[in-house]
């Protein structure tokens, strides 16, 4: 009986007595069809099996990172501040009955809603289990990148033509090829999620989109207009262009869909496609977010900054970065008037191009001033920078593997993932065609070790080896390149029911589903110490504040400078001139209720409207 117990105990609900098979890992581990005591036995095991010593960290990190999710110090910060603001909660506005019931429910727990919080976390640690398995078991293709014999040689003086000649299959030397189109140039460049599909663009109205598979055309038309911009909707069959006027959208035959007039003078467009929203911007400086399921204009925001012609999204949180002329980068979502973040990246030049890499952790940019900065967005500074030789960089992309592309007059360098790390002396790979600068675009292909080039004088498409993702995520919409159209009717109507709100686009993208702290005085005070910390942390630094110039004509009263002030920032300079606002209008009630030995009286008996005469 003894035996039988322990063996019960220990099996997690087996009735019977039987021992369980041993726990060889993979997806046994998941409590598949058990009842809610198993599953919180099996998760309870699995928690401690992820403390012990003996589990590889490379397993462990993977399966915490499904888990506890990618931002797991905030997650765990912001569940400590809601038991924080549970033990102090402000009850003084509550009636006796109400305040009786809470302190009921405290003292009583209540076990219908554990034991639903129980099977929640269960089921969570099953699915965190069962996502990093399927990583191992799925994810079996590595990608390989060019690894050089000995120390004299030297990755970047490879050409296209040694590397087609010598190292590359015949299927992959296909896509090194060069397309001279002097008529409608210069072109641009962008490819589809699934990277099965290329949209190819010229200034002078020359619109195609190529077949990158067999390298012929579905579609090419001529829309004698200008056209500065292009890029493909939810899948290959539907694409917008950003003609002069304002934006149209065609399908694969070139055959017009829809024309946006709410779209005017139109220099970038990013689709976001959780979302479903098509975000443009241009000479005008607004920053437009469509619905393209609807055909609803979702919002419309003023940058103030003047003309916009740089423009990228970040693919972990589907923000929208935007370069500007004055030297910043604004990060802006539908969800907020105003910009979210605003960085100085080019101090006395424009932003010419920037680019934003896949996890949302490293943001580039290049600027007029020959200076290509790599900066960290979990800080919000700068790491390290490179100088480009030739020109300004005119466009910036990074692969799915990491890798940088900078484009620089009619030179294209490309960085391995550790430049955007640490400072790398020597670039990874390097293109040249001359004549052909300076280059408009440069894109990555998805899923391929493919990079397009758009410049003056065509279209040029090169392989840079180890740059595409080498495994395919299935559980995606519209990424499999060799799906029918049966198949892409169904990716399509899944894709809509999967639609994310416009309202969800945060900074944070693991706020969504979280409790917000329901007292508001407890997030100011928390607001405020976290400004102190940082505060105290720069005076320690020895970073001197900024001394605010006196402006003419009344603008240096406290007033105005707390309203030049961004509201949603708050520092030592602010609260300073909120304690001074306060104290002078402690005086100015004072003297008003106080009165001088001229006329006090008068001013106590005086309207409110002629109070101000009264010196």
């Amino acid at each position: 009986d003894a035996e039988g117990r322990d063996g019960d105990a220990g099996g997690g609900g087996g009735g019977d007595g039987r021992d369980r098979p041993p726990d060889d890992g993979g997806t046994r581990r998941v409590a598949r069809g058990s009842t809610g005591r198993e599953a919180y036995e099996r998760r309870k095991e699995f928690e401690e099996s992820l403390k012990s010593e003996s589990m590889d960290p490379r397993e462990r990190e993977r399966v915490e990172s499904y888990l506890r999710g990618t931002n797991a110090h905030s997650n765990r910060k912001r569940r400590q501040a809601l038991r924080e603001d549970d033990e102090d909660m402000d009850t003084s506005r509550l009636s006796d009955p109400a305040r009786r019931a809470l302190e009921k429910r405290r003292k009583k727990t209540d076990r219908r809603l554990r034991a639903e919080m129980d099977r929640v976390d269960s089921k969570r640690a099953d699915a965190a289990i069962a996502a990093a398995d399927a990583e191992v078991v799925l994810n079996t293709e590595e990608g390989g990148m060019i690894q050089p014999e000995n120390d004299m040689e030297r990755t970047y003086k490879l050409t296209q033509e040694q590397l087609r000649r010598d190292h590359l299959d015949e299927q992959t030397a296909r896509q090194i090829f060069d397309l001279k189109l002097d008529q409608y140039a210069p072109y641009g460049m962008r490819y589809d999620r699934s990277g099965r599909c290329g949209l190819m663009w010229g200034r002078r109205g020359h619109a195609a989109v190529l077949d990158c598979h067999t390298l012929a055309l579905r579609t090419e038309f001529h829309v004698n207009t200008t056209v500065r911009d292009g890029t493909f909707l939810h899948n290959p069959t539907m694409f917008a262009l950003a003609q002069k006027d304002c934006v149209y959208v065609y399908d694969d035959a070139g055959a017009e869909v829809h024309r946006m007039d709410d779209h005017r003078d139109v220099f970038r467009m990013q689709f976001l496609p959780y979302h479903w929203l098509l975000a443009t911007v241009g000479r005008p400086g607004l920053l437009k977010y469509h619905d393209t399921s609807t055909g609803q204009l979702v919002s419309t925001h003023r940058t103030k900054l003047g003309a916009c012609n740089v423009m990228t999204q970040n693919q972990s949180n589907a923000i929208i970065h935007l370069g500007h002329s004055n030297g910043t980068v604004t990060l802006w979502s539908p969800a907020n008037s105003t910009y979210l973040v605003k960085m100085l990246c080019h101090q006395g030049s424009p932003v010419s191009s920037i680019a934003v890499d896949r996890t949302g952790r490293y943001m580039v940019t290049g600027g007029a001033d020959s200076q290509v900065r790599i900066w960290d967005l979990r800080m919000y500074k700068e790491t390290h920078s490179y100088f480009t030789r030739g020109g300004a960089p005119t466009s910036l992309d990074i692969s799915q593997r990491g890798i940088l592309g900078v484009a620089h007059g009619c030179h294209t360098t490309f960085w391995s993932p550790d430049a955007l790390q640490t400072k790398v002396k020597d670039p990874y790979m390097s293109h040249k065609m001359p004549g052909c600068g300076p280059v408009e675009t440069v894109a990555f292909r998805p899923f391929e070790d493919v990079c397009g080039i758009g410049h003056q004088k065509g279209i040029s498409s090169v392989v840079i080896p180890g740059c595409g993702e080498p495994n395919l995520d299935t559980m995606e919409h519209n990424i499999d390149p060799y799906q029918d159209s049966k198949q892409r009717r169904e990716a399509e109507v899944r894709a809509l029911l999967d639609k994310l709100s416009p309202d969800m686009i945060a900074l944070d993208p693991d706020v969504v589903g979280t409790v917000e702290e329901s007292d508001p005085r407890r997030r100011l005070e928390r607001q405020r110490d976290l400004e102190e910390e940082a505060n105290a942390r720069k005076a320690a630094e020895g970073e001197k504040p900024k001394k605010e110039k006196n402006r003419m004509r009344g603008r240096s009263k406290i007033q105005k400078k707390l309203g030049r002030k961004q509201k949603n920032v708050i520092d030592a300079q602010v609260m300073k001139l909120r304690e001074a606002r306060e104290r002078e209008k402690a005086e100015e009630k004072a003297n008003l209720a106080k009165g001088d030995d001229n006329g006090g009286g008068r001013i106590n008996e005086a309207p409110q409207a002629l109070k101000r005469f009264f010196k």
